[in-house]
């Protein structure tokens, strides 16, 4: 693919000029060099010319260019993913449309997607990381949902770099930006260091809404004759290329691409959320999709395909911001805030009428036909007539060649007697606590807002999300959202990775009260072409479909972000999960800090002395990034989690913390610590310890707990976990000015806090 946003233009520098008017280059005949340059391979760009049984020209070419990409195709990941479990009671839309839709009860449903915004916030974070919020609510909002919370996860480089630190301040600064703006909270997140991002940095967004469930919207172009309608922002020039260049790798010229880039305004996009509200109660809306990657021309496509239909645009009638666009540019912009709806015909003046009460563009720009046909009009001329299914749902598929890493020894068991154990625990659990990788985040959540709309129950920086759903039920519902990933786990064994990350955010909606409902997923990987990549990812998707069956939860959306490369160094393997659960009385809804002064502690599930490998510590402090990672026993991570979700519906629980990054020593002083309040001390005494100091302290075994409870529940909450047969690990209280494990390590609760609580200071420091 060439840096320059048209053919008509040389030169990266020229994107931002108009092309002549009366220019015709966009009609001339695409060559296979055109193609190549496009990033259309040989056999895809033959392929099409052999459907078609005619050359095609450069708009075509665009098209298809957008079309076939990663991005938009998932055409080397598709083989995989259809081994997910994607159905389930609940499930009311699955994979395939904007967003799913899932099953909450009372006629209501969620609305959710994470998706990845990677090489744009990686070319200019700003931007890129805002438009990501934007691009993700409408993939909500044009499913007919209102959208109540937000959450990002964040991938940056080594944080001593001046480009790391640059990337994430900015693209925090985007995040908040849009999401404030819109006036939807931002409730939860992640965010990880690891010199592997050096070169990409990975900014991924989700969204979730609420809607009735008769009342959801599909991306369909149904009822030959209806009417097509452009409505939002007008379009301009940025954007071009924005979905082939999210299936690229970089080299030293990704700068250059700048313009591929698109512009956000939350403003705009509030007022389109609001009218699109408004429009759907109307009853003339057939079919809706946001105009994100690709622009125009994904939506129209796909629309098309869905409905078995073709679409007739007339592209002189899309409005314009820009002097002198031709098709090829119109077709391609990904300028945002626009969406693409289908209206009955014949009614398409009550929504334009609806839509320049809010100030925003709407007009007819075509019409619903037979065929199957996707064909493109310019001041009556035909100049594109393309199968919408032959470029959307008959893209080919590729089986990349997979070769198991050559380093065998990286899951190889940890050999403990040639890993020193410090002499001073106590400093060294002080190192890991102040690290980027382990410290608080208060720096970055502090710049979005949680508590607009009022309804968050749960804020940033405990296991989960909670927003409230406000209704006149006695018991109002919650919902909670958590995104995980352990990246290092992904690197040295992606199968056993994944699934432990998805058993890690099974911990943190049950620690918060909830049950799992649905799992939407964002694999960003390296190039397919890799053998070596190629593997990593078809092990991270069997991990996340064994997990899913195991613990019972559909996959319902997702994306794919590959290519996430610069001159052949790829990140570490990322398949983030974003997982949301149910609470039928959000009431009920458990805090990772502990709450009072006196109350009792209990440590739950055992730490084993070979769940070392991987571990934060082992990589922070010993710079071995290797080892057989911790085991997962899915019944026992089940009955865990489902004895926690009773203990906190009897609202026998003060808090709970699930055990993960750090081990022990990170939680346990998690939950002491507060952004809002002074630190708590607490004691925690270890039952039958039959490890060494460093292991007892930062090993990363599952299916544990640190919970919190009034001392006069104490003996309640012990017969509850003996029933369950669940292993008492520990026992303390809290209160006082340290925080102790008793025969390890002692810290003064107050120099702790100010070590964790300021690691990401030099970060931000301007």
């Amino acid at each position: 693919m060439t840096n320059s946003a048209s053919p008509l233009n040389d030169s990266p520098s020229t994107i931002e000029s108009s092309a002549p008017a009366n220019s015709r280059s966009w009609t001339r005949t695409a060559t296979l060099d055109d193609a190549t340059q496009h990033g259309l391979k040989k056999p895809e760009f033959e392929a099409v010319v052999t459907a078609l049984g005619r050359s095609i020209n450069m708009v075509e070419l665009g098209i298809c260019s957008a079309l076939f990409s990663e991005h938009c195709s998932y055409k080397s990941t598709k083989v995989h993913l259809r081994t997910l479990p994607t159905t389930g009671p609940r499930v009311l839309v699955g994979p395939g449309e904007n967003a799913c839709v899932v099953d909450i009860g009372d006629n209501e449903a969620v609305v959710f997607k994470v998706e990845s915004h990677n090489h744009p916030s990686f070319i200019e974070p700003f931007q890129g990381a805002a438009t990501g919020v934007g691009g993700i609510l409408r993939d909500i909002f044009t499913m007919g949902a209102r959208p109540v919370a937000l959450l990002n996860s964040l991938r940056f480089g080594d944080p001593s770099l001046a480009k790391s630190k640059y990337l994430l301040r900015r693209a925090v600064n985007g995040i908040g930006f849009y999401g404030n703006c819109m006036g939807i909270p931002t409730v939860g997140g992640e965010l990880s260091f690891h010199p592997s991002f050096n070169g990409n940095c990975l900014v991924n967004a989700f969204a979730l809404g609420i809607v009735k469930q008769d009342e959801v919207f599909l991306g369909t172009a149904a009822g030959v004759g209806n009417i097509v309608l452009y409505v939002g922002s007008k379009t301009g020039r940025d954007g071009i290329h924005g979905a082939s260049m999210s299936s690229e790798s970089f080299d030293d010229n990704s700068e250059a691409k700048r313009p591929t880039v698109q512009v956000g305004d939350p403003f705009q996009e509030k007022l389109l959320l609001e009218a699109c509200l408004e429009a759907f109660k109307s009853g003339y809306v057939v079919g809706v999709q946001d105009m994100g990657a690709a622009g125009l021309t994904s939506s129209s496509f796909e629309m098309a395909d869905r409905g078995n239909n073709g679409v007739r645009l007339h592209l002189d009638r899309v409005p314009q911001r820009e002097t002198g666009m031709n098709p090829y540019e119109i077709m391609l912009s990904e300028s945002q805030e626009r969406m693409l709806f289908i209206v009955k015909a014949g009614h398409e003046g009550k929504l334009i009428s609806i839509f320049k009460h809010w100030e925003l563009d709407a007009v007819a720009i075509g019409e619903v036909i037979e065929g199957g046909d996707v064909e493109l009009l310019w001041h009556g001329e035909i100049v594109s007539q393309i199968p919408a299914k032959l470029l959307t749902s008959a893209v080919p598929e590729y089986s990349w060649p997979m070769t198991a890493p050559h380093d065998v020894s990286l899951t190889a068991p940890i050999d403990l007697t040639k890993v020193v154990e410090p002499k001073d625990l106590a400093a060294t659990w002080k190192e890991l606590l102040a690290s980027p990788n382990n410290c608080s985040r208060h720096a970055v959540y502090n710049q979005y807002d949680s508590t607009v709309r009022a309804d968050t129950v749960i804020h940033p920086g405990s296991d989960a999300g909670v927003v409230r759903l406000k209704s006149d039920r006695p018991n109002q519902k919650g919902i909670a959202i958590s995104l995980d990933c352990n990246s290092r786990f992904c690197a040295i064994d992606p199968q056993a990775g994944t699934a432990l990350s998805l058993a890690e955010s099974c911990r943190n909606l049950a620690a918060t009260g909830a049950t799992p409902i649905g799992i939407s997923d964002c694999l960003n990987m390296p190039s397919p072409e890799n053998p070596e990549t190629m593997w990593q990812i078809a092990h991270s998707v069997k991990g996340l479909g064994e997990a899913a069956r195991a613990f019972n939860i559909p996959v319902v959306s997702g994306n794919v972000s590959l290519y996430n490369q610069t001159h052949g160094q790829g990140i570490q393997p990322t398949p983030l999960l974003a997982v949301v659960g149910l609470l039928e009385d959000v009431s009920c809804a458990v805090p990772s800090q502990f709450q009072r002064d006196g109350d009792a502690i209990f440590l739950v599930g055992e730490t084993k002395s070979d769940d070392l490998g991987g571990s934060a510590y082992l990589a922070e402090i010993h710079g071995i990034e290797r080892g057989k990672l911790p085991s997962l026993d899915y019944a026992l991570e089940q009955k865990t989690c489902d004895t926690i979700r009773s203990l906190s519906r009897s609202k026998l629980l003060q808090s709970c913390h699930d055990l993960s990054q750090g081990g022990l020593a990170v939680a346990f002083a998690e939950a002491c610590f507060n952004d809002y309040t002074a630190p708590k001390g607490a004691t925690l005494t270890l039952v039958n310890r039959q490890v060494r100091g460093d292991v007892a302290l930062f090993s990363e075994s599952g299916a544990r707990f640190i919970i919190s409870c009034s001392p006069e529940k104490a003996d309640e909450l012990r017969t509850v976990m003996t029933s369950a047969g669940l292993v008492i690990a520990g026992e303390g209280r809290v209160g006082g000015t340290s925080i102790t494990i008793e025969d390890i390590a002692t810290l003064s609760a107050a120099g702790a806090f100010q070590k964790w609580f300021g690691g990401l200071d030099e970060i931000f420091r301007d």
